[in-house]
């Protein structure tokens, strides 16, 4: 204190019994303070946000769930051609990739040929130089097509085809190599093959010997089989027999001249041109017009015509007719886009039609090229400003436009997966989005249940103690001792037997949860309500006459809330849990539709574990990050909000 001070402090003393001290008190602090220094008065709420947001962790966990919400209940609306239904055959277990659609620098300026069946795509330069994209990893049995074999890249080839686990390439010396699956002799030739009735072996003479690249018309693979077409209409056929039921039939035949692979079948076009050849009677032999939309016989149809050449995809085939018209027969996909309307006097190049899994995609005569069929990936919109293109070729879900150069102008259509797909081919990133939805809504709405039980019960119990709380105590440790996972799945179990529909099974799994995790709610609540039913503010409200259920629910309930809340954010985080123990276990919601619970049952398998990791390491990473950033929010709330803990905590 300063000799001032001193000497004035007699006067000090009385202005500050009669007058206040704040101001002397804030002038006697150091010089580096001020009035401004007091500690600000903050309302509860206030403080409570303030000591939150304090916390990095919580913050961040806050963040990540908000935006796990955001993703699972309006990511959807981004996912247009999404349903849960949704495999593909040829997409089985593709791993996470992005370049399913990127030809390589090297073969853009100098495309001779691309095809593709499933997963990776093979590209042809006129160099004879051959490469592969895509995801090349065969199943579990180690092999990749990407790996090219030595010889293959020493020789110069002629044309290649890509089935769905193999490639097959000629050189212009007529060697024909292969790689990738063999073990239905795809691509070669062995004495085991021979003796195997279920094998269709690659001609002897072909594998030791060769062939004459100049005689051959075609050359196409499809599931584990190859056909070779030559130029008198000798048919050669190589493969698993037992994949397309009429392949006997097409082995050495010499009356066609033009053939393709759908997913169950071989298709062919006799030589007159008059019929389309299936080797099964009443197959395909209705067409689609595709003006009317009509089914009508291939044979009345043609009223004239003849088919000059056919293009197929997996369930569908176009053909080609000798006025450029163009007629379909077979099931089209689910998300369909129809062919194009042409302008008068506009038609498609026949020689430029090609066809992926799905969808197809030509050249008219006006330069213009259009895309239809299966649009699930983008594959059938092709882009408005495709220009100067003289050739297509058709991936499974991409399309490729190149122009008189043999340079590549544009592509369309499925560029990869961000997380892979699964052993159905669906997109797991989808899945795991759309199962998201699923797991978050019956969590909350469980949890939803729980607490009106649990808050009721505790409320009316702790308020009004006596027999009430016995009686009502007495059913909670009822409910209590039942053990939870196990009763839930003979619940379950016994739903299963119902014949009941999926919305009403997901409702029956949320009523479960939530009649059986209310207990714990209801003691905390009893405990508080005990508390607070003492304090003075309750007293005056019952010498004024207020109702004792307005007292209990209006005045005492929402002074503990705050530990509510807090019990809720953590039980939400336990429900996801409980209910994607019951899917993973099969006693929750069933496939196709997704929970991120069934889609880790989905990948249940040793094999899936060592060979497919994406299956199941994304959606338990989706699981466990939601979870564990929930439960991290609503431990920090129990903190912030009990005023004896300390921001340090």
């Amino acid at each position: 204190m300063s000799k001032n001070q001193k000497k004035n402090a007699p006067f000090s003393w009385l202005r500050r019994m009669f007058m206040g001290a704040s101001k002397d008190l804030a002038a006697e602090q150091p010089a580096a303070s001020s009035i401004n220094d007091v500690e600000e008065i903050v309302s509860p709420g206030r403080q409570i946000f303030n000591n939150f947001m304090e916390r990095k962790l919580a913050v961040f966990a806050v963040i990540v769930v908000i935006c796990m919400f955001l993703l699972v209940f309006i990511g959807p609306l981004f996912m247009p051609n999404y349903y849960d239904a949704y495999t593909e055959v040829t997409q089985k277990s593709v791993p996470p990739t992005f370049n399913m659609i990127s030809v390589p620098g090297e073969l853009a300026g100098d495309i001779k040929m691309i095809d593709s069946y499933g997963s990776f795509t093979v590209g042809l330069s006129n160099a004879g130089k051959v490469y592969v994209w895509g995801s090349g990893q065969i199943g579990t049995t180690g092999l990749n097509v990407a790996d090219i074999p030595e010889e293959v890249k020493n020789a110069k080839i002629a044309m290649v085809a890509a089935g769905i686990d193999h490639i097959i390439a000629i050189g212009e010396d007529g060697t024909i190599y292969g790689w990738g699956n063999n073990r239905f002799g795809q691509y070669g030739w062995s004495e085991a093959f021979e003796e195997n009735p279920n094998i269709a072996p690659l001609p002897r003479e072909f594998a030791e010997n060769g062939v004459n690249v100049a005689d051959i018309k075609k050359l196409t693979a499809g599931y584990q089989c190859t056909a070779m077409l030559m130029n008198d209409n000798t048919l050669y056929v190589w493969g698993n027999k037992l994949t397309y039921a009429n392949i006997d039939r097409f082995i050495g035949n010499n009356t066609l001249k033009d053939v393709d692979f759908t997913l169950n079948y071989i298709l062919g076009v006799p030589e007159n041109g008059t019929s389309l050849y299936t080797g099964t009677r009443g197959l395909y032999n209705q067409v689609r017009d595709n003006v009317s939309g009509a089914a009508v016989a291939l044979s009345k149809y043609l009223d004239g015509r003849t088919v000059e050449r056919l293009v197929a995809t997996n369930s569908s085939v176009c053909l080609v007719l000798s006025d450029n018209s163009l007629c379909f027969a077979g099931d089209f996909a689910l998300d369909s886009k129809p062919m194009p309307a042409l302008a008068e006097g506009e038609y498609f190049l026949g020689d430029s039609v090609v066809g992926g899994t799905y969808h197809y995609s030509a050249i008219t005569n006006l330069g213009n090229v259009y895309s239809w069929g299966g649009d699930h990936f983008g594959q059938a919109d092709a882009p408005d400003n495709v220009k100067n293109a003289d050739q297509l070729f058709g991936g499974a879900f991409q399309t490729y436009a190149v122009d008189s150069s043999n340079k590549l102008v544009s592509k369309w259509g499925l560029w990869g997966y961000l997380f892979g797909t699964d052993t159905y081919g669906a997109d797991i990133f989808q899945r795991i989005i759309s199962g998201g939805r699923m797991t978050m809504t019956i969590g909350a709405v469980a949890v939803i249940i729980s607490s009106i039980i649990g808050i009721i019960i505790g409320c009316i119990s702790g308020y009004f103690g006596g027999k009430v709380d016995i009686i009502l105590m007495r059913v909670t440790e009822i409910f209590a001792a039942i053990p939870f996972l196990p009763f839930a799945l003979i619940l379950s179990a016994i739903m299963s037997q119902m014949t009941l529909s999926e919305n009403a099974r997901i409702f029956i799994i949320m009523c479960i949860l939530g009649v059986l995790s209310w207990t714990g709610l209801a003691r905390l609540v009893r405990g508080q309500v005990l508390v607070a039913r003492e304090s003075e503010y309750v007293t005056a409200a019952k010498s004024m006459g207020v109702k004792e259920n307005k007292i209990a629910f209006k005045h005492i309930l929402p002074n503990v809330i705050s530990v509510i809340i807090v019990t809720l954010t953590l039980d939400f985080a336990g429900c996801m849990l409980t209910e994607s123990s019951l899917s993973y276990l099969g006693f929750g919601v069933t496939y196709p539709r997704p929970t991120w619970g069934n889609m880790l049952n989905g990948a249940n398998n040793a094999t899936i574990i060592k060979n497919f990791w994406w299956q199941w390491l994304f959606t338990s990473l989706f699981l466990a990050f939601t979870t564990i950033c929930i439960n991290i929010v609503g431990d920090t709330l129990r903190d912030v909000m009990d005023p004896k803990s300390s921001i340090e905590k």
